[in-house]
């Protein structure tokens, strides 16, 4: 069993737990020993054979024979009674957007709502205002969560459809009747969210590989399955559709079941204007729809279907009509980013916050993976729930940090740990640390985490007045937004990058899976006014690290290169960049 999913299963029992009114710190321990096992970079599986586990701070010894059983026997008897012990429609609810255990509870034993429909009900009839610490606001936002988790039902995030595609990707390239293989659709063209997976295989024995895919152990359902396609239900819930077609066929599909849809029918009427057809069976010498050998254009990759429509190739990420087709016909598809010109990322955490390592870990573990630089944004003191710093508790971590790059330096590693902090934009625009504590800091990240319900002018005030500090180097993750969760706030997104724009105020773009935010949509009005991106990380454990493979990913899906973004700079000219915008 993967880490992730014992974490999983630990987070969910301090979460049943706590629906059923247990002691607050029995529902902790749980909860921080799922924090542990994320933040783990090593299988629990070694530790446990190893004898290790104890060591690891915040497992104690109930909860580690609990994790053994898990690790054992993949099941967990705790687990399963106390699941099968509460409605499974309370834990439904959950799901819903500003609705924790505690108003579930409420919900549950006031009103006797056990699941997402009885829940719409009574706030539709008004009964939820009427409950003490409820109110007409949390019943309008209920039924808004409602309407939004419905919206995205049987959406993912794309690292949830990464996680299960690449597995099946690596192991069908290794069959040997599978001569090409790829993955398509919205996954190999980096959509933030996606529907569905879609798999790509050329084979002279195409019920070989069907017969395979469908037998893999992540498969739980097979919808379908013919003599050239298949769709399956995958862990996770994921849809996933296999198409296996010949090999002079494979670029045509490729490109067509890569999509998108509006990127396509420009494609199509390209071939059109040149009295040709294309569609997923190749490009044609005819006026009419066909698939005739007799009259195919014969194209080897997808460079030379775009090259026969009078174009340079469009990278996958680009693939959405929003001006590729101009830049192509130009030959000026920009170079784009690539993860391996990514030095470090210039927001995270530690154990001082809400993070999950302490200072020397972290330090060590980025030093190691030959990174140049790795700043330390705790969370300021307006957020509490994040445990966040006041000024005093900043400086000594300054402190401390110093004296750990010393301690590096003097073990011959080049690396640099940034002293910084994420701090908070308070409503009236203000910051909650004063200027001369972020003058000491090498990098300030000033966000937004309350006030969320302002009006649109109102939010956009605090944000432009905040990257107007000369203190601040970064805006962090601009719009708020959580993916299939919580909406963007309103903010005029255009007048925040105008703003950024005369400041010289750096924009980040938040590499967490759930944020992705700034949205790819708007880096070319970024771009096009000069504000340099920074893909960082938002780390909490040292596994983090990885979301910068994902911040590229979506960097690129923005157009960006890696002079667009600022932490491909190494260490000299990073320190020289973040001193100029304070001068």
């Amino acid at each position: 069993m993967k880490n992730d999913d014992i974490a999983s299963i630990l987070e969910e029992i301090g979460m049943l737990l706590e629906l059923k009114g247990e002691n607050p710190f029995k529902v902790r321990a749980y909860e921080n020993a799922a924090r542990a096992i994320q933040a783990l970079t090593e299988p629990v599986e070694r530790l446990l054979i190893e004898k290790r586990l104890s060591a690891v701070k915040g497992i104690g010894e109930s909860i580690q024979k609990k994790i053994e059983e898990l690790v054992t026997t993949g099941r967990l008897a705790y687990y399963e009674e106390l699941k099968s012990s509460i409605p499974p429609g309370l834990v439904e609810m959950l799901n819903i957007p500003g609705l924790g255990p505690k108003k579930v509870k409420a919900l549950y034993e006031k009103l006797g709502v056990d699941s997402i429909d009885k829940l719409e009900a009574v706030c539709t009839s008004g009964k939820v205002a009427n409950l003490d610490g409820f109110g007409e606001k949390t019943q309008i936002k209920i039924l808004q969560g409602i309407a939004f988790r419905r919206q995205y039902a049987s959406k993912h995030l794309l690292i949830a459809a990464q996680a299960v595609a690449h597995p099946i990707y690596s192991k069908l390239k290794q069959h040997p009747d599978v001569i090409q293989c790829s993955l398509a659709g919205s996954v190999r063209r980096w959509k933030e969210i996606i529907g569905d997976i879609d798999f790509l295989v050329s084979s002279k024995k195409p019920l070989k590989v069907i017969e395979f895919f469908t037998k893999l152990d992540s498969v739980q359902n097979i919808i379908a399955r013919g003599e050239t396609k298949a769709a399956v239900i995958l862990q996770g819930g994921i849809q996933a559709d296999l198409r296996v077609i010949t090999e002079s066929e494979y670029p045509f599909a490729l490109a067509y079941f890569t999509g998108s849809k509006e990127h396509n029918i420009v494609m199509r009427q390209r071939a059109i204007d040149r009295g040709l057809r294309l569609n997923e069976y190749g490009l044609f010498k005819s006026t009419e729809e066909t698939r005739d050998p007799a009259l195919l254009l014969p194209c080897s990759s997808e460079e030379d279907i775009y090259s026969k429509l009078g174009l340079c190739y469009i990278p996958p990420e680009l693939r959405e009509d929003r001006g590729e087709f101009d830049a192509a016909e130009k030959g000026k598809i920009p170079e784009l980013i690539d993860e391996k010109a990514l030095k470090g990322s210039l927001h995270n955490h530690s154990n001082w916050s809400d993070g999950a390592d302490d200072l020397m870990s972290i330090a060590m573990h980025m030093a190691k993976l030959g990174l140049q630089y790795w700043a330390i944004t705790d969370h300021s003191k307006s957020s509490p729930q994040a445990n966040g710093l006041d000024s005093d508790k900043l400086k000594k971590q300054f402190i401390e940090i110093k004296l750990i790059n010393e301690k590096l330096k003097a073990k011959g590693f080049e690396f640099e740990l940034l002293t910084g902090v994420e701090v908070d934009i308070l409503p009236g625009g203000k910051l909650d640390i004063e200027d001369e504590v972020l003058a000491m800091a090498d990098v300030v990240v000033a966000s937004l985490h309350s006030g969320f319900s302002q009006d649109e002018k109102e939010i956009t005030n605090r944000i432009i007045s905040a990257v107007k500090n000369p203190f601040v180097h970064i805006l962090g993750h601009p719009t708020g937004r959580l993916l299939l969760e919580r909406e963007p706030y309103k903010v005029d997104i255009k007048a925040v990058i105008d703003a950024c724009s005369e400041t010289g105020t750096w924009i980040e773009l938040n590499a967490h899976p759930s944020r992705l935010d700034l949205d790819w949509r708007y880096w070319s009005y970024a771009k096009s006014k000069c504000v340099k991106c920074v893909i960082n990380c938002d780390a909490h454990n040292l596994n983090h690290v990885e979301f910068l493979r994902l911040g590229a990913g979506i960097a690129r899906k923005g157009w960006l290169t890696a002079a667009d973004v600022i932490n491909t700079q190494p260490l000299s000219k990073l320190k020289k960049l973040l001193k100029s915008k304070r001068s």
